[in-house]
């Protein structure tokens, strides 16, 4: 029984985490996207064969990359210097976009 709730309470908790990182409104998303178009596309295909795609990505990775990039834990220079005034929600809401594609 002790296992049972355990694995509820972590189960639990994974699910809060993954919410708290995603969760965005892909049409604010939009509007915000239009600068990374340039590198990104505006279709979320990578213009360049050394510049990602976006489209259809995971919400919760695209959020998680680009708050590494903001917070300077994953360095590009160009990245850490987009995403640097990005807030949370510029965050989960251009994730919520680029994964919606």
């Amino acid at each position: 029984m002790k296992k049972q709730i355990l694995a509820l309470v972590a189960a639990s908790a994974m699910a809060v985490s993954a919410t708290a990182i995603a969760g965005g409104d892909a049409a604010a998303g939009k509007a915000k996207a239009a600068v990374c178009a340039a590198c990104h596309g505006t279709d979320g295909v990578g213009k360049m064969p050394t510049y990602p795609n976006l489209k259809g990505q995971k919400e919760v990775y695209l959020s998680k990359q680009m708050k590494a990039f903001r917070d300077g834990t994953r360095k590009d220079p160009t990245m850490n210097a987009m995403a640097k005034p990005l807030s949370d929600a510029d965050v989960n809401n251009l994730s919520a976009y680029y994964s919606s594609l």
